[in-house]
């Protein structure tokens, strides 16, 4: 019970950093630099700090690779879902279509989690009723908290299977994360995620080529940035969200994911000054009722 309410607890804090993140990422991106340069950066730096973290504190346990190439299949795709596919399509899902569709598409992730693990898992993942109408409850609030009472959207086919396409591959970084946090170290995972998630950005480049030189990295107004979403945001962030998912189960922790609109607003409330409104406050008790339930075991 104790480590349950600890995975709740820091699967708060970490939707509450991941959700403060657009802040840290708007100063980098009024600097010149790109979403895919931005992404390559902040894992760059992660890497290497979690790399020499464990060989300095765990080189005892240390490894390089998993103890099967399955296994190390499943590393690579959690690389690509969780890291350079997830990151490049919900970015470019931005140039096509409105930030409403993306975070109303992106956010819906959960639901298809859900459906995911149910299909895989058949025998051993059944859900009550309850948790089924809980995680649609807090759907719902997550919607309400987005649209804010504009019930329009402007559909963009390109930039809603982008967000589409972002949505579907965190469902799936949960879904492949569950198979493999009991055999493997959360550290472990977590630098394989980021390796691999370098390393299927390269292509990308062959396309787009250009990186920001040391002298615009370096300055105090990236660097400090950068600093922020690669240490907290990206190696400290992924190595307890990925814990979590051991702890309460990859669609519990992944419902997390309907707080992350309530904690931009919070933020875009504080620093820019933007009203809180009367849906906001409805849509975030519908998602704060939804967890509760979602969360029961209980059939009703």
């Amino acid at each position: 019970m104790e480590k349950s309410y600890l995975g709740h607890f820091f699967a708060f804090v970490t939707v509450a950093i991941w959700g403060s993140t657009f802040v840290f990422t708007k100063m980098l991106l009024l600097n010149g630099l790109s979403p895919a340069q931005i992404f390559t950066l902040r894992f760059i730096v992660a890497y290497v700090l979690l790399l020499a973290f464990e060989l300095t504190t765990r080189w005892q346990s240390f490894r390089l690779f998993s103890t099967s190439w399955r296994d190390e299949l499943v590393m690579l795709l959690l690389g690509i879902t969780g890291g350079s596919i997830y990151f490049l399509s919900e970015n470019a899902a931005m140039l096509y279509t409105t930030a409403t569709n993306t975070s109303l598409i992106v956010c819906s992730c959960p639901l298809f989690a859900m459906l995911l693990v149910a299909l895989a898992y058949r025998q051993s993942e059944r859900f009550t009723r309850v948790q089924v109408i809980g995680s649609l409850l807090a759907c719902m609030g997550m919607a309400v908290v987005v649209l804010n009472g504009r019930f329009v959207l402007h559909l963009s086919p390109l930039g809603d299977m982008l967000a589409f396409g972002a949505c579907i591959c965190w469902a799936v970084y949960s879904l492949l994360m569950k198979s493999v946090t009991e055999r493997y170290s959360t550290f472990f995972i977590t630098r394989k995620v980021f390796f691999y998630g370098l390393l299927t950005i390269l292509p990308y480049y062959l396309l787009y080529p250009g990186f920001p030189s040391m002298e615009v990295i370096f300055s105090p107004e990236v660097l400090w940035n950068l600093l922020f979403l690669s240490v907290i945001a990206s190696m400290v962030c992924f190595l307890v969200w990925n814990w979590v998912i051991r702890q309460l189960g990859a669609v519990v922790a992944t419902n997390w994911v309907y707080f992350n609109p309530i904690i931009t607003i919070l933020f875009a409330w504080w620093l820019l000054h933007e009203q809180i409104t009367v849906w906001f406050l409805f849509g975030s008790l519908l998602i704060i009722v939804g967890m509760i339930l979602s969360d029961r075991k209980t059939k009703l």
